[in-house]
């Protein structure tokens, strides 16, 4: 069974950091390629940062420069590393990964003030 489990959500304060976290089960996780999507209230989901299998990693314009994905395949878990927040990053934030399939986790709130 395969399983994405999220944590590291929470209250964040405007100009701060929070590092979420993304634990994979059932999968070879070395050969996904692993995402993180978030929904805002109201919103469609976006994406928000990928890496590769390789290790090439590619993020949205909105968060470039201020978010950093990352994986450590020894532990199956790839990161999303959140710094200079903004009110407007406040979602729910999704793991997907990807090879053949698509798996989602399901979800971490992140909520920031100002």
């Amino acid at each position: 069974q395969v399983q994405l489990v999220e944590s590291g959500g929470g209250l964040g304060q405007q100009g701060g950091s929070l590092k979420l976290s993304c634990a994979a089960s059932g999968i070879i996780f070395s050969t996904y390629t692993m995402a993180w999507y978030r929904q805002a209230p109201g919103k469609q989901r976006e994406w928000v940062a990928t890496i590769t299998s390789s290790g090439s990693t590619a993020s949205a314009d909105s968060v470039k420069g201020r978010f950093t994905i990352s994986r450590d395949n020894a532990k199956n878990t790839v990161y999303l590393q959140m710094n200079s927040l903004k009110p407007e990053d406040t979602a729910v934030y999704y793991c997907y990964a990807r090879n053949i399939v698509v798996y989602w986790g399901q979800g971490t709130q992140v909520t920031v003030s100002s």
